[in-house]
């Protein structure tokens, strides 16, 4: 049963994919991380599987159960105002009938979005174009019998595994984002490409918003800001996991230090100001808005 409140933020999640202004994502984990980011502004929560994954010790690619996902999920539903869209991955099911029972549970979250991709375990052999759309189009199906709009973001992750030149793996994402979009998908995500010319040429010959990931793990200081890729016309921007990455490196590093030299440097330039950090960690827990 998909709930009045659950609607009424999935339209609004649809509509922050028409505005003009474009969608600036920061991917959370879990309940404090999202609790955070809705109280920095963000107008909607978008989760990282990779994040979700490694707080519970899992490695990324549908390792995690489902059931352990959804629990994660609940709880950041539960927990923030703004709409809530899930990194879904390649479905969490072996076929058509496993994904939409997936997609039936999570959507009992109370989320109003989904990414779901069409790469299994990152696997360079992408799922054949006709059985993803058919995918899209039952989740389309889905999601109209219960009356709400679920947002599906599709992604292509053709400049992701596949092997072909820069311009096959562009003409490939053009003309599966086009697919996509034809069987049911309200946006495309197409990561990592941060070169302008290429993100403007997705944006012009794709028919759907276009969500780009912005990554500095893999193209330091080459992802366009959040500005320019408005003004190229980019729909959505997300972080990923990066975020979740950032976390666990700071504490890495931490570890190190206080290993190895016996000191809490990094930790102490961290917590200041010590304000600051004490107002992170209200924002975190809900005491402040």
């Amino acid at each position: 049963m998909v709930s009045s409140i659950q609607k009424e933020k999935a339209e609004l999640f649809l509509k922050f994919h028409e505005d003009k202004e474009i969608l600036v994502l920061l991917n959370t984990w879990d309940i404090g991380s999202s609790k955070l980011a809705a109280a920095c502004g963000y107008k909607a929560i978008a989760t990282t599987s990779m994040g979700i994954a490694a707080s519970l010790g899992y490695p990324d690619c549908q390792i995690i159960q489902l059931a352990e996902m959804t629990g994660i999920v609940t709880g950041i539903v539960n927990a923030v105002r703004v709409p809530v869209t899930v990194d879904f991955e390649a479905g969490y099911g072996n076929n058509l009938n496993e994904v939409i029972d997936a997609v039936k549970k999570i959507i009992a979250t109370g989320i109003v979005g989904i990414n779901i991709e069409d790469s299994i375990d990152l696997n360079p052999v992408l799922i054949d174009e006709m059985q993803f759309c058919e995918r899209i189009s039952a989740i389309r199906a889905l999601s109209d019998s219960l009356g709400f709009h679920l947002v599906i973001n599709a992604r292509t992750d053709s400049f992701y595994v596949s092997s072909g030149s820069p311009r096959e793996k562009l003409s490939q994402s053009i003309r599966r984002g086009n697919k996509y979009r034809e069987a049911g998908a309200d946006c495309i995500f197409v990561q990592p490409v941060w070169e302008k010319e290429t993100i403007s040429t997705l944006v012009k010959e794709i028919n759907a918003p276009v969500n780009i990931l912005s990554n500095p793990a893999i193209a330091a200081g080459l992802t366009p800001s959040v500005a320019e890729l408005q003004d190229l016309g980019v729909a959505r921007l997300s972080l990923g996991s990066s975020v979740m990455k950032a976390t666990l490196a700071l504490i890495k590093k931490v570890a190190d230090e206080l290993r190895d030299k016996g000191t809490c440097d990094l930790l102490l330039s961290t917590l200041t100001p010590l304000p600051d950090a004490a107002m992170a960690y209200k924002m975190a827990i809900g005491l402040t808005d």
